[in-house]
């Protein structure tokens, strides 16, 4: 999907609940992509039929139908958690450590909260990591091209750049294609650029 140019939480809800992609329900991929994201943060039935406004046992399951359709995920989930009782830590895809000093407490309530930080820190973590390295190489390629621009916030996912109305187009390309390289994964990392007068407006 990735690698297609495809909408992967419109994909996650044609592939779980056999509903074609042309003409989907907005809701429907609302309700995918919930899951999405609240899988990695170890979501609960009672978390995501909040959050959906659908009763608990439609959002159990939902979850249900996403683990029976992407087994791998919940395999990886119960390997990261493995891993974070064993060693105290779970690490990126960089080898940075994320330490859980409550992963093996009696407390289940502790405990369950440093498994959700198990399974997220990797993910989350690499993002951290991958946005970093692209920054440690923005100021040179920067200046390689003989541009102005002056990196001023990163957000997330995010890099904003002060530049100079006539290097706008030309500092955009460069810093998409410093960002797309910095890590070479089994998916492509696509970056989208806005130009504005301000940030809200860039989006």
């Amino acid at each position: 999907a990735f690698h297609d140019g495809l909408d992967i939480h419109a994909l996650t809800a044609s592939q779980v609940w056999d509903v074609p992609l042309d003409g989907m329900d907005p809701m429907v991929r609302r309700s995918a992509k919930a899951i999405n994201f609240g899988i990695i943060y170890g979501i609960s039935p009672f978390g995501l039929a909040r959050q959906l406004g659908v009763a608990q046992g439609e959002a159990k399951a939902y979850i249900e139908a996403y683990f029976a359709r992407y087994p791998g995920i919940k395999d990886y989930m119960e390997r990261t958690k493995q891993e974070a009782h064993a060693n105290g830590f779970v690490s990126t895809l960089y080898g940075r450590r994320i330490h859980l000093p409550g992963i093996n407490e009696k407390n289940a309530a502790h405990r369950g909260f440093s498994e959700r930080a198990a399974i997220n820190a990797p993910i989350q973590g690499s993002a951290a990591d991958i946005i970093k390295r692209a920054m440690i190489v923005m100021e040179a390629a920067l200046a390689a091209e003989s541009l102005q621009a002056r990196m001023l916030l990163q957000v997330h996912d995010e890099l904003i750049f002060e530049v100079p109305v006539e290097e706008a187009e030309a500092t955009a390309l460069l810093v998409r294609r410093v960002m797309e390289n910095a890590a070479h994964l089994d998916v492509p990392l696509t970056v989208d650029t806005g130009i504005a007068g301000n940030w809200a407006e860039a989006h």
